[in-house]
């Protein structure tokens, strides 16, 4: 691969990257909304179904079929962690701490994701890297203490569920990478999340009880959260994971919970303080620091050949002949 083909994949990898954190961030202020009105494994199980009839429309327009044999471990133990259980484990933290808190707490899973990803993927643990995970996680800390009041609002059961979603989802992770190696990301996101609504029928009798009673704004909010940050951030995130490491890729999600502040400043007004922007700010500077790229040596230039003698002849390759 070329320098300029490698600059352009990963230019488009940094850009489906951007699209998944943006959606991701709005699917915590959306599962605030539509969390009051079903409970967390419907949400999960109606969100899957919604996002799997759009990937499963999409995959029998691109005609791709069915994923090889050897990416259906790796699509299964992300379906059942990430699709599944994280989304679960989120919708009932949610339910017990804001979403800033839970944003915080969530995003403990990219620090998991790179320490995995080094272990099991054997993707080491680059400098930078370590460095930006160090800067963001602060600055993801910092985003959490403001948009708690500086207190730590909610339950501990809430911080509990949270960090389950955050373990889940690094697992999940860092499973579908090896399947990225043998199915398209458009095959791995929709099997996963059929495998993911699978894992969630148990919870199909609350979700049609609580259909009837649910108001038109929060099965809104569901279908949203199945369609935008389901069928097409989890595929930009495939698309983005396919072109580069687990460890770079869970660094961009720390930009999730600067996100979320500013998305509840708008749909909320709430208005974030001094200490959520200086978060958000080391949020982002931690992502920027985690993506540089070390600069290379320059090769050694040849030295030159000496003068030739009054007896030699120059070859053309420059090498010096006695006669």
């Amino acid at each position: 691969m070329t320098g300029e083909t490698a600059g352009k994949t990963d230019r488009a990898a940094l850009a489906a990257a951007g699209v998944t954190v943006v959606l991701w961030a709005s699917a915590f202020v959306s599962i605030r909304s539509a969390g009051a009105h079903y409970g967390p494994g419907a949400l999960a199980l109606g969100r899957l179904l919604s996002g799997a009839a759009v990937l499963c429309a999409v995959l029998l327009v691109r005609r791709e079929g069915l994923p090889p044999r050897a990416a259906w471990r790796g699509i299964g133990l992300s379906g059942v962690l990430w699709f599944g259980a994280y989304m679960v484990a989120l919708n009932w933290g949610e339910r017990m701490v804001d979403a800033g808190t839970a944003a915080m707490v969530v995003n403990v899973g990219p620090v998991l994701v790179a320490l995995l990803g080094g272990w099991l993927l054997r993707e080491g643990f680059p400098p930078r890297l370590l460095a930006g995970i160090a800067v963001s996680f602060l600055g993801a800390v910092v985003v959490g203490l403001a948009t708690s009041g500086g207190g730590g609002s909610g339950s501990l059961t809430g911080l509990l569920l949270c960090l389950l979603a955050a373990v889940t989802y690094a697992s999940g992770v860092v499973s579908q990478k090896p399947a990225l190696r043998y199915a398209s990301p458009l095959q791995v996101t929709a099997f996963g999340c059929l495998i993911g609504a699978v894992a969630c029928l148990p919870f199909s009798g609350q979700l049609v009880s609580q259909l009837g009673d649910a108001p038109p704004a929060a099965t809104a909010n569901m279908v949203y959260l199945g369609v935008f940050p389901t069928a097409l951030a989890f595929s930009t995130w495939a698309f983005a994971l396919s072109r580069t490491t687990a460890g770079r890729m869970g660094a961009t999600t720390y930009v999730v919970p600067a996100l979320v502040v500013a998305m509840s400043w708008l749909a909320l007004g709430e208005v974030p303080g001094p200490l959520a922007l200086a978060g958000g700010a080391l949020c982002l500077a931690g992502v920027a620091v985690s993506r540089l790229r070390g600069r290379r040596a320059p090769a050694p230039r040849p030295l030159p050949a000496p003068p030739a003698g009054p007896g030699d002849v120059r070859e053309p390759s420059g090498v010096r002949r006695s006669r």
